[in-house]
């Protein structure tokens, strides 16, 4: 595996890691923890994440993730970026809140680039604190981390960290 090439951080987003560019085996990793239920590679991963921000103490006041919609999260019987988000904050010795909720709509990876770009329904269901890590698992265009980073932003976030174990090459 390598890591992706540089990128500036999407809109709203102060600053981005991403361990992993994603393709070959961590696109394999991340489906299979997202499709197929190997829930084995989301601590993998996770660690890897936790890696690519540093030693503790961050410094952000807490840890949220952007969330899957209520169907394909009743699908799959979990969501991947939470169980992500909550491994990064036990690393790191950090709070792990629910500040956002995701309203249903098609898949980001069937759109096409154009309508990626706009990025899915989400908002805040809470107050912000006023530093926020933000995890998801990749990241192709970098519209659900901007449109995460809006919300979070609106409910008071005077910062954002993103975090993704892969991103688009």
């Amino acid at each position: 595996m390598r890591a992706p090439p540089a990128a500036p951080p999407p809109p709203g987003v102060d600053a981005w890691v991403a361990p992993f560019a994603y393709e070959g085996t961590a696109r394999e990793l991340v489906a299979r923890a997202k499709y197929r239920g190997r829930h084995a590679s989301l601590a993998w991963l996770a660690g890897a994440i936790g890696d690519a921000l540093g030693p503790p103490p961050l410094a952000v006041d807490v840890v949220t993730w952007v969330p899957t919609d209520r169907a394909r999260r009743r699908a799959r019987g979990f969501d991947h970026a939470r169980r992500l988000a909550g491994m990064v904050a036990r690393r790191h010795r950090l709070p792990v809140r629910s500040l956002l909720t995701r309203d249903a709509g098609p898949p980001q990876t069937v759109l096409a680039i154009d309508a990626r770009r706009v990025g899915p329904p989400v908002r805040a269901r809470a107050r912000a604190p006023a530093r926020v890590l933000l995890i998801d698992d990749v990241a192709t265009t970098g519209a659900s981390l901007a449109r995460a980073a809006a919300a979070l932003r609106d409910a008071g976030a005077v910062a954002v960290i993103a975090a993704t174990a892969a991103r688009t090459p």
